[in-house]
């Protein structure tokens, strides 16, 4: 598929999230459409961004397993990523898949009564993962400085009917129909969570293999991650995703009339360019 054959395909299965707000400062898209997310490491020149540059630092957020766009009030179903340069191989850059569906039906039978009596929910930013994920570079960055999106942890897969734990690295903190929950409850039960649905027998591992590859997946039942190596900051890895809204009863948690925001991350650095 070239891009117009990629946004015209995923538009058949729903509709499109788009980029326009995420591009902050004076950076430019490197195409013509809007529907396509920049998932890869290309600058402006067409080469590969420096490792220690800014959006190095931004990306190493996606670095963490994650679901897309639980940070916005209507969350993402599927997302389309699509290889359009690939480094050599050998250079690293697969990406994860972890299977929510399945690690809560192996849940400890103790814990799974536990989130279904409290019912709780994830607080989502983007702030959170990018901290997360290069902690030095954004040490000065407050998650609790923007407002965050409300997620209920427990969700039924429409489509299978089988539960799933919805969480992501974006998830800040927990809280229940009363408000947050100890900050030390939270972060070790997100840990647990999060280890558990990550486990070697729940994940996938794709490897790239030619360019104009893509691999399809639905954010509400998958979390996934892109994995880093040597190409970083020396060869190109051009990714490009589309990212459908969710159309289920639940896609937009407890968000109801919110509008989705883009966040300068360059803006919070007192940076200008990506």
């Amino acid at each position: 598929m070239d891009d117009e054959q990629h946004v015209n395909f995923s538009k058949r299965i729903g509709e499109l999230d788009n980029m326009k707000r995420y591009l902050t400062g004076d950076r430019k898209l490197r195409y013509n459409h809007y529907e396509l997310f920049d998932a890869g490491n290309v600058d402006e020149g067409g080469g590969p961004i420096a490792a220690d540059s800014p959006r190095s630092h931004y990306n190493k957020g996606n670095g963490i397993f994650h679901v897309d766009s639980s940070f916005n009030p209507r969350r993402a179903s599927w997302s389309l990523l699509r290889a359009v340069k690939l480094p050599p191989p050998g250079n690293g850059g697969e990406t994860e898949f972890a299977d929510s569906r399945t690690a809560w039906d192996e849940l400890d039978e103790d814990l799974k009564k536990q989130l279904l009596e409290k019912d709780y929910i994830g607080a989502h930013t983007l702030l959170h993962s990018r901290k997360q994920g290069s902690p030095e570079y954004f040490k000065d960055l407050d998650p609790t400085s923007q407002p965050m999106t409300r997620h209920k942890l427990l969700q039924t897969h429409e489509p299978s009917g089988r539960k799933s734990i919805y969480i992501s690295g974006h998830c800040h903190h927990l809280e229940t129909a009363d408000g947050p929950i100890p900050e030390a409850e939270s972060n070790a039960l997100l840990k647990k969570l999060i280890d558990h649905v990550t486990q070697p027998k729940y994940i996938l591992s794709v490897d790239w293999e030619q360019e104009s590859d893509m691999v399809a997946w639905d954010n509400t039942c998958v979390m996934h991650r892109a994995t880093g190596g040597s190409f970083e900051g020396k060869y190109v890895r051009d990714m490009r995703r589309t990212t459908v809204h969710d159309d289920s009863s639940t896609a937009w948690g407890l968000n109801e009339g919110q509008e989705a925001r883009g966040f300068n991350y360059l803006q919070a650095k007192g940076e200008t360019k990506a």
